[in-house]
């Protein structure tokens, strides 16, 4: 099956080759269609970068990124994003601030005006999804950061992306509220089928979440294990206590430790 998400052998300096040391180096992935994947490592290891590489946000310095069988050359319009700090503006609504990426974006905000029920339609339905309905209308100090990484994430979707990168979504979240989006977020995937890549510390969240797990060195990043998860789904915070769950998350924990140590 051809990938969906490719990286063959790429490094990356941030200011160009010769402008100090990489933060990836000879990193190769592939990830199908509709796929989840999680990316763990030590802090500082690369994975950001790659999803910058992924996204078109930064140019690799040598080898080729792919997405959908094309090499990617700049800022690709087919990605939804959404990172640590929900972000939204304050002077707009949650239904305002899901809707901006339509507003502002080259390929959509010249039909804007003419589909804006249909948006609006479409924005209803994700935050229903999220459990958001009635909060459309408030303004984002009105909402928990919970709820604002949940209207995050359906500004994400809106444009109904075909890969959604996802860089530390929950990690400013306290840990009742975090394993609750997890829920939120399994939900959303099942549903749509959207390919993500995420990027965590948090071992238990890329266990519970993802189809693929890969580990990445230290900087400068690479890929140096990748660990498939076959456990059934939907997953549920009771299977987290499971002994199957516990095993791969010691397993992946034991291979960051070897990361560390190298």
């Amino acid at each position: 099956m051809t990938a969906f998400v490719e990286l063959d052998q790429v490094t990356m300096t941030y200011g160009g080759a010769g402008n100090g040391p990489p933060a990836v180096a000879d990193a190769s992935l592939e990830i199908r269609r509709g796929e989840f994947v999680a990316m763990v490592g030590p802090s500082g290891c690369g994975k950001s970068s790659i999803l910058k590489i992924v996204s078109g946000l930064m140019p690799v310095d040598s080898g080729i990124a792919r997405v959908a069988g094309e090499t990617v050359s700049g800022p690709l319009t087919m990605v939804g994003m959404a990172f640590q700090n929900a972000t939204l503006l304050p002077w707009r609504t949650t239904l305002e601030n899901v809707l901006l990426p339509l507003e502002v974006s080259r390929s959509h905000r010249g039909s804007f005006r003419r589909k804006k029920a249909e948006h609006i339609e479409t924005a209803h339905e994700l935050l229903r999804i999220v459990g958001l309905e009635g909060y459309e209308n408030h303004a984002p100090h009105e909402l928990s950061g919970g709820m604002q990484q949940r209207t995050s994430l359906c500004r994400a979707l809106i444009h109904a992306p075909d890969l959604l990168l996802l860089d530390e979504p929950f990690a400013a979240l306290d840990a009742f509220t975090r394993e609750e989006l997890w829920g939120v977020l399994q939900d959303l995937w099942m549903q749509r089928k959207f390919t993500v890549i995420l990027v965590t510390h948090d071992l238990r969240e890329s266990v519970y979440l993802a189809d693929r797990v890969y580990v990445v060195s230290k900087r400068p990043g690479r890929i140096v294990y990748e660990r498939p998860i076959t456990l059934p789904r939907p997953r549920t915070l009771e299977s987290t206590f499971d002994q199957d769950f516990v095993d791969l998350v010691h397993g992946l924990r034991d291979h960051i430790g070897e990361v560390r140590a190298a």
